[in-house]
Protein backbone atom coordinates (compact mmCIF):
# COMPACT_ATOMS: atom_id res chain seq x y z
CA UNK A 1 0.00 0.00 0.00
CA UNK A 2 1.33 3.50 -0.60
CA UNK A 3 0.68 4.15 2.56
CA UNK A 4 3.21 1.93 3.77
CA UNK A 5 5.97 3.36 1.31
CA UNK A 6 8.28 5.99 1.92
CA UNK A 7 8.28 7.94 -1.54
CA UNK A 8 11.54 9.75 -2.36
CA UNK A 9 9.93 10.56 -5.80
CA UNK A 10 6.73 12.38 -4.33
CA UNK A 11 6.66 15.00 -6.90
CA UNK A 12 5.61 12.34 -10.03
CA UNK A 13 4.24 9.21 -11.00
CA UNK A 14 7.10 8.57 -13.77
CA UNK A 15 10.16 10.03 -15.16
CA UNK A 16 9.67 12.67 -17.20
CA UNK A 17 10.45 11.00 -20.91
CA UNK A 18 13.76 13.37 -21.83
CA UNK A 19 17.17 13.41 -19.99
CA UNK A 20 17.99 16.73 -18.70
CA UNK A 21 21.40 15.47 -17.92
CA UNK A 22 23.35 12.78 -14.87
CA UNK A 23 23.57 13.80 -11.69
CA UNK A 24 25.63 11.68 -9.35
CA UNK A 25 24.63 11.18 -5.67
CA UNK A 26 27.09 10.28 -2.95
CA UNK A 27 25.87 8.93 0.05
CA UNK A 28 22.18 6.71 0.49
CA UNK A 29 21.03 8.34 3.23
CA UNK A 30 17.52 10.70 4.01
CA UNK A 31 19.49 13.84 2.39
CA UNK A 32 20.78 11.60 -0.68
CA UNK A 33 17.33 9.83 -1.19
CA UNK A 34 15.32 12.71 -1.11
CA UNK A 35 17.77 14.97 -3.38
CA UNK A 36 17.11 12.03 -5.82
CA UNK A 37 13.63 11.85 -6.11
CA UNK A 38 13.35 15.22 -6.54
CA UNK A 39 16.10 14.91 -9.41
CA UNK A 40 14.27 12.15 -10.91
CA UNK A 41 10.99 13.95 -11.51
CA UNK A 42 12.96 17.12 -13.45
CA UNK A 43 14.11 14.43 -15.22
CA UNK A 44 17.71 13.61 -14.69
CA UNK A 45 19.39 10.26 -14.62
CA UNK A 46 20.99 9.77 -11.17
CA UNK A 47 23.19 7.66 -10.04
CA UNK A 48 23.79 6.86 -6.48
CA UNK A 49 27.19 6.00 -4.81
CA UNK A 50 27.16 4.17 -1.18
CA UNK A 51 29.43 2.52 1.08
CA UNK A 52 26.70 0.32 2.73
CA UNK A 53 25.45 -3.26 1.27
CA UNK A 54 21.74 -1.87 0.99
CA UNK A 55 20.87 2.02 0.25
CA UNK A 56 19.54 3.89 3.79
CA UNK A 57 22.05 4.93 5.68
CA UNK A 58 21.42 5.61 9.21
CA UNK A 59 18.06 4.86 8.44
CA UNK A 60 18.47 1.10 7.79
CA UNK A 61 21.92 0.56 9.71
CA UNK A 62 21.66 2.60 12.69
CA UNK A 63 18.56 3.58 13.35
CA UNK A 64 16.08 0.49 15.11
CA UNK A 65 13.65 -0.65 13.15
CA UNK A 66 11.04 0.23 15.87
CA UNK A 67 11.44 3.86 15.15
CA UNK A 68 11.63 3.68 11.86
CA UNK A 69 10.04 0.62 9.80
CA UNK A 70 13.10 0.03 7.29
CA UNK A 71 10.34 -1.93 5.11
CA UNK A 72 9.19 1.83 4.28
CA UNK A 73 12.55 2.32 3.46
CA UNK A 74 13.70 -0.27 1.14
CA UNK A 75 9.95 -0.27 -0.60
CA UNK A 76 10.56 3.92 -1.57
CA UNK A 77 14.33 2.92 -2.67
CA UNK A 78 12.89 -0.04 -4.38
CA UNK A 79 10.59 2.35 -6.41
CA UNK A 80 13.51 5.04 -7.54
CA UNK A 81 15.26 1.72 -8.58
CA UNK A 82 12.69 0.24 -10.96
CA UNK A 83 10.02 3.13 -12.02
CA UNK A 84 12.76 5.65 -12.13
CA UNK A 85 15.64 3.91 -13.13
CA UNK A 86 17.94 4.86 -10.44
CA UNK A 87 21.64 3.03 -10.03
CA UNK A 88 22.45 2.42 -7.11
CA UNK A 89 26.16 2.04 -6.91
CA UNK A 90 26.38 0.35 -3.43
CA UNK A 91 29.97 -1.24 -1.41
CA UNK A 92 31.67 1.90 -2.77
CA UNK A 93 33.40 4.44 -1.32
CA UNK A 94 34.05 8.04 -3.08
CA UNK A 95 36.70 9.78 -1.50
CA UNK A 96 39.31 12.20 -2.55
CA UNK A 97 42.67 11.99 -1.47
CA UNK A 98 44.41 10.02 1.50
CA UNK A 99 42.07 7.53 2.56
CA UNK A 100 40.32 7.56 5.96
CA UNK A 101 38.72 5.04 7.73
CA UNK A 102 35.03 5.79 9.35
CA UNK A 103 32.29 3.66 11.07
CA UNK A 104 30.48 1.96 8.87
CA UNK A 105 33.18 0.63 6.42
CA UNK A 106 33.14 -2.70 6.86
CA UNK A 107 31.39 -3.46 3.30
CA UNK A 108 33.67 -1.01 1.18
CA UNK A 109 34.76 -3.35 -1.82
CA UNK A 110 35.70 -0.34 -4.33
CA UNK A 111 37.14 2.99 -3.92
CA UNK A 112 36.67 5.43 -6.05
CA UNK A 113 38.13 9.31 -6.05
CA UNK A 114 35.50 12.09 -5.70
CA UNK A 115 37.67 14.02 -8.95
CA UNK A 116 36.70 11.09 -11.11
CA UNK A 117 32.88 11.44 -10.39
CA UNK A 118 32.68 15.21 -10.28
CA UNK A 119 34.67 14.58 -13.79
CA UNK A 120 32.33 12.27 -14.95
CA UNK A 121 28.76 14.26 -14.37
CA UNK A 122 27.10 17.11 -14.96
CA UNK A 123 26.81 17.72 -11.00
CA UNK A 124 27.19 16.31 -8.10
CA UNK A 125 25.33 15.97 -4.78
CA UNK A 126 27.21 15.28 -1.57
CA UNK A 127 25.20 13.54 1.03
CA UNK A 128 27.68 11.35 2.90
CA UNK A 129 26.11 11.83 6.73
CA UNK A 130 28.17 11.68 9.94
CA UNK A 131 29.94 8.34 10.84
CA UNK A 132 32.60 9.33 13.32
CA UNK A 133 31.89 9.29 16.90
CA UNK A 134 32.73 12.12 19.26
CA UNK A 135 34.65 10.59 22.15
CA UNK A 136 35.89 12.13 24.96
CA UNK A 137 39.87 11.33 25.66
CA UNK A 138 39.55 9.73 28.63
CA UNK A 139 41.92 6.97 30.37
CA UNK A 140 40.30 3.43 29.41
CA UNK A 141 38.35 4.93 26.87
CA UNK A 142 39.90 2.19 24.48
CA UNK A 143 39.25 -1.01 26.59
CA UNK A 144 37.41 -3.74 25.97
CA UNK A 145 33.65 -3.65 26.68
CA UNK A 146 34.11 0.16 24.97
CA UNK A 147 31.37 1.03 22.42
CA UNK A 148 30.14 3.65 20.38
CA UNK A 149 26.71 4.28 19.97
CA UNK A 150 27.30 3.90 16.40
CA UNK A 151 28.83 0.81 16.79
CA UNK A 152 26.76 -1.38 18.80
CA UNK A 153 23.79 -0.81 17.11
CA UNK A 154 25.17 -1.09 13.57
CA UNK A 155 26.14 -4.64 14.81
CA UNK A 156 22.71 -5.68 15.74
CA UNK A 157 21.39 -4.23 12.23
CA UNK A 158 23.95 -6.05 9.70
CA UNK A 159 22.98 -9.02 11.81
CA UNK A 160 19.16 -8.45 11.44
CA UNK A 161 19.88 -7.55 7.69
CA UNK A 162 21.83 -10.78 7.12
CA UNK A 163 25.13 -9.09 6.66
CA UNK A 164 27.04 -10.79 9.59
CA UNK A 165 26.14 -13.86 10.92
CA UNK A 166 27.52 -12.80 14.42
CA UNK A 167 24.76 -12.30 16.82
CA UNK A 168 25.63 -9.23 19.24
CA UNK A 169 25.46 -10.49 22.65
CA UNK A 170 24.43 -8.06 25.82
CA UNK A 171 25.86 -9.28 28.99
CA UNK A 172 26.00 -7.68 32.69
CA UNK A 173 25.95 -4.19 33.49
CA UNK A 174 25.73 -1.86 30.50
CA UNK A 175 26.23 2.22 30.95
CA UNK A 176 25.10 4.51 28.08
CA UNK A 177 26.75 8.36 28.29
CA UNK A 178 25.17 10.84 26.52
CA UNK A 179 21.36 12.59 26.25
CA UNK A 180 20.32 11.89 22.62
CA UNK A 181 18.68 9.81 20.41
CA UNK A 182 21.77 7.59 19.41
CA UNK A 183 21.90 7.24 23.91
CA UNK A 184 18.14 6.54 23.82
CA UNK A 185 18.71 3.89 20.88
CA UNK A 186 21.49 2.21 22.66
CA UNK A 187 19.74 2.03 26.21
CA UNK A 188 16.56 0.56 24.72
CA UNK A 189 18.73 -1.96 22.32
CA UNK A 190 20.49 -3.34 25.41
CA UNK A 191 16.80 -3.36 27.18
CA UNK A 192 15.50 -5.54 24.69
CA UNK A 193 18.63 -7.66 24.23
CA UNK A 194 18.13 -8.69 27.84
CA UNK A 195 21.16 -6.89 29.59
CA UNK A 196 21.22 -7.40 33.65
CA UNK A 197 21.36 -3.83 34.24
CA UNK A 198 20.59 -0.28 32.17
CA UNK A 199 21.60 2.91 33.52
CA UNK A 200 21.73 5.85 31.12
CA UNK A 201 24.08 8.47 32.50
CA UNK A 202 23.58 12.34 31.20
CA UNK A 203 25.10 15.49 32.44
CA UNK A 204 22.33 17.44 32.75
CA UNK A 205 19.01 17.15 33.71
CA UNK A 206 16.28 15.05 30.97
CA UNK A 207 14.63 18.51 31.04
CA UNK A 208 17.36 19.65 28.60
CA UNK A 209 18.44 16.33 27.02
CA UNK A 210 18.70 16.81 23.04
CA UNK A 211 16.15 13.31 22.75
CA UNK A 212 13.40 15.07 24.82
CA UNK A 213 11.67 14.44 28.31
CA UNK A 214 9.34 12.19 26.76
CA UNK A 215 12.08 9.84 24.87
CA UNK A 216 13.79 9.97 28.73
CA UNK A 217 10.63 8.78 30.28
CA UNK A 218 9.46 6.25 27.87
CA UNK A 219 13.19 4.05 28.40
CA UNK A 220 12.96 4.68 32.11
CA UNK A 221 9.39 2.90 31.84
CA UNK A 222 11.51 0.07 30.26
CA UNK A 223 13.42 -0.46 32.47
CA UNK A 224 16.27 1.74 32.40
CA UNK A 225 17.50 3.92 34.77
CA UNK A 226 18.28 7.53 34.24
CA UNK A 227 21.31 8.93 36.10
CA UNK A 228 20.54 12.71 35.72
CA UNK A 229 23.86 15.35 36.53
CA UNK A 230 26.36 12.94 35.69
CA UNK A 231 29.77 12.91 33.67
CA UNK A 232 32.13 10.34 33.43
CA UNK A 233 36.16 10.69 34.22
CA UNK A 234 37.84 7.41 33.81
CA UNK A 235 36.74 4.10 32.66
CA UNK A 236 38.30 1.48 35.72
CA UNK A 237 39.62 -1.64 33.60
CA UNK A 238 41.36 -4.56 34.48
CA UNK A 239 43.66 -6.44 32.04
CA UNK A 240 42.21 -4.14 29.46
CA UNK A 241 38.64 -5.27 30.08
CA UNK A 242 35.80 -2.58 31.50
CA UNK A 243 35.03 -3.24 34.55
CA UNK A 244 33.48 0.36 35.85
CA UNK A 245 33.08 4.15 35.78
CA UNK A 246 34.97 6.80 37.51
CA UNK A 247 32.66 9.84 37.46
CA UNK A 248 31.94 13.14 39.05
CA UNK A 249 28.52 14.92 40.00
CA UNK A 250 27.64 17.60 38.31
CA UNK A 251 25.34 21.58 39.09
CA UNK A 252 23.90 23.56 36.57
CA UNK A 253 25.42 26.73 36.11
CA UNK A 254 24.74 29.95 33.60
CA UNK A 255 23.63 28.78 30.19
CA UNK A 256 26.19 28.26 27.37
CA UNK A 257 26.23 28.42 23.53
CA UNK A 258 23.36 25.95 23.28
CA UNK A 259 21.35 27.95 25.42
CA UNK A 260 20.83 25.25 28.07
CA UNK A 261 22.67 25.14 31.77
CA UNK A 262 26.34 24.37 31.54
CA UNK A 263 27.39 21.77 33.29
CA UNK A 264 29.36 21.90 36.08
CA UNK A 265 31.56 19.51 38.29
CA UNK A 266 31.13 19.17 42.30
CA UNK A 267 34.59 18.92 43.91
CA UNK A 268 35.01 16.31 45.84
CA UNK A 269 31.37 14.57 44.48
CA UNK A 270 33.80 11.29 42.50
CA UNK A 271 32.62 8.22 42.95
CA UNK A 272 32.80 5.16 40.64
CA UNK A 273 29.84 2.82 38.60
CA UNK A 274 30.62 -0.93 38.65
CA UNK A 275 30.35 -1.82 34.57
CA UNK A 276 30.67 -4.60 31.87
CA UNK A 277 29.49 -2.32 29.09
CA UNK A 278 30.08 1.18 28.28
CA UNK A 279 28.96 2.78 25.22
CA UNK A 280 29.67 6.74 23.96
CA UNK A 281 26.97 8.40 23.13
CA UNK A 282 27.75 11.72 22.86
CA UNK A 283 27.63 12.63 19.23
CA UNK A 284 29.03 12.01 15.88
CA UNK A 285 31.07 14.12 13.26
CA UNK A 286 30.38 14.94 9.70
CA UNK A 287 32.05 12.74 6.97
CA UNK A 288 32.95 14.33 4.16
CA UNK A 289 34.22 12.62 1.20
CA UNK A 290 37.56 14.18 1.78
CA UNK A 291 39.96 14.82 5.15
CA UNK A 292 40.07 18.52 6.86
CA UNK A 293 43.79 17.91 6.90
CA UNK A 294 44.13 16.87 3.19
CA UNK A 295 44.75 20.81 2.13
CA UNK A 296 45.70 18.86 -1.27
CA UNK A 297 42.82 17.02 -2.00
CA UNK A 298 40.48 19.96 -0.97
CA UNK A 299 42.33 22.77 -3.02
CA UNK A 300 42.40 20.41 -6.10
CA UNK A 301 38.47 19.67 -5.61
CA UNK A 302 37.87 23.78 -4.99
CA UNK A 303 35.27 22.93 -1.55
CA UNK A 304 36.08 24.17 2.17
CA UNK A 305 35.98 22.53 4.92
CA UNK A 306 34.88 24.41 8.41
CA UNK A 307 36.76 23.72 11.62
CA UNK A 308 34.58 21.01 12.69
CA UNK A 309 34.80 19.26 9.27
CA UNK A 310 31.63 19.96 6.99
CA UNK A 311 31.49 21.15 3.88
CA UNK A 312 30.97 24.55 3.81
CA UNK A 313 28.00 25.85 1.11
CA UNK A 314 26.15 29.19 0.59
CA UNK A 315 22.22 29.64 1.03
CA UNK A 316 21.28 27.49 -2.60
CA UNK A 317 23.82 24.36 -0.41
CA UNK A 318 26.23 25.12 -3.42
CA UNK A 319 29.74 24.60 -2.10
CA UNK A 320 32.57 26.68 -3.52
CA UNK A 321 33.33 24.63 -6.72
CA UNK A 322 30.11 25.08 -8.69
CA UNK A 323 29.37 21.75 -9.52
CA UNK A 324 29.12 20.14 -6.23
CA UNK A 325 26.04 20.74 -4.23
CA UNK A 326 26.38 18.95 -0.60
CA UNK A 327 23.18 18.14 1.84
CA UNK A 328 22.47 16.63 5.23
CA UNK A 329 24.27 16.42 7.97
CA UNK A 330 27.64 16.41 6.21
CA UNK A 331 26.40 20.33 6.27
CA UNK A 332 24.97 20.63 9.42
CA UNK A 333 26.77 18.02 11.68
CA UNK A 334 24.69 15.29 13.21
CA UNK A 335 20.51 16.59 12.47
CA UNK A 336 17.42 14.72 12.63
CA UNK A 337 15.42 13.08 9.59
CA UNK A 338 13.26 15.51 8.66
CA UNK A 339 15.97 18.03 8.65
CA UNK A 340 18.09 15.78 6.30
CA UNK A 341 15.30 15.25 3.94
CA UNK A 342 14.43 19.51 3.82
CA UNK A 343 18.14 20.14 2.97
CA UNK A 344 18.63 17.24 0.07
CA UNK A 345 15.38 18.55 -1.69
CA UNK A 346 16.75 21.82 -1.19
CA UNK A 347 20.02 21.07 -2.74
CA UNK A 348 18.27 19.12 -5.83
CA UNK A 349 16.32 22.02 -6.48
CA UNK A 350 19.47 24.51 -6.17
CA UNK A 351 21.20 21.85 -8.39
CA UNK A 352 18.64 21.87 -10.99
CA UNK A 353 18.01 26.21 -11.24
CA UNK A 354 22.33 25.81 -11.87
CA UNK A 355 21.76 23.27 -14.32
CA UNK A 356 18.81 25.03 -16.43
CA UNK A 357 20.61 28.19 -16.27
CA UNK A 358 24.09 26.88 -17.32
CA UNK A 359 22.26 25.22 -20.24
CA UNK A 360 20.28 28.22 -21.33
CA UNK A 361 23.60 30.60 -21.29
CA UNK A 362 25.38 27.55 -23.79
CA UNK A 363 22.14 27.71 -25.82
CA UNK A 364 22.30 31.60 -25.80
CA UNK A 365 25.64 31.49 -26.64
CA UNK A 366 25.50 29.47 -29.78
Amino acid sequence: MLEDIMRFAFLCKEKPSSSRGKVAVIGAGPAGLAATGYLVCQGYDVDIYDKQPLPGGLMIFAIPPWRIPRERVLEGIKVLKENFGVKFLLRTKVFAGKPRHDEGDDFVEKNIPLEEIVNNYDAVIITTGAWRSRVPRLPGADADGVLTALEYVYKHRIYELGFSDKKPVTEGKVVVIGGGYSAVDAAEQAIRDRADEVHLVYRRTIKYAPAGVYEMERIRAMGVEIKELISPLEIITEDNKVKGIKCQRMKLGKPDRSGRPRPEPIPGSEFIMDADLVIFATGELSTPPVSLEDKEALQKLGIELDKWGCVVVDERYQSSNPKIFVAGDVVTGPSKIGSAVASGLRAACNLDMFLRARSNKFIQSV
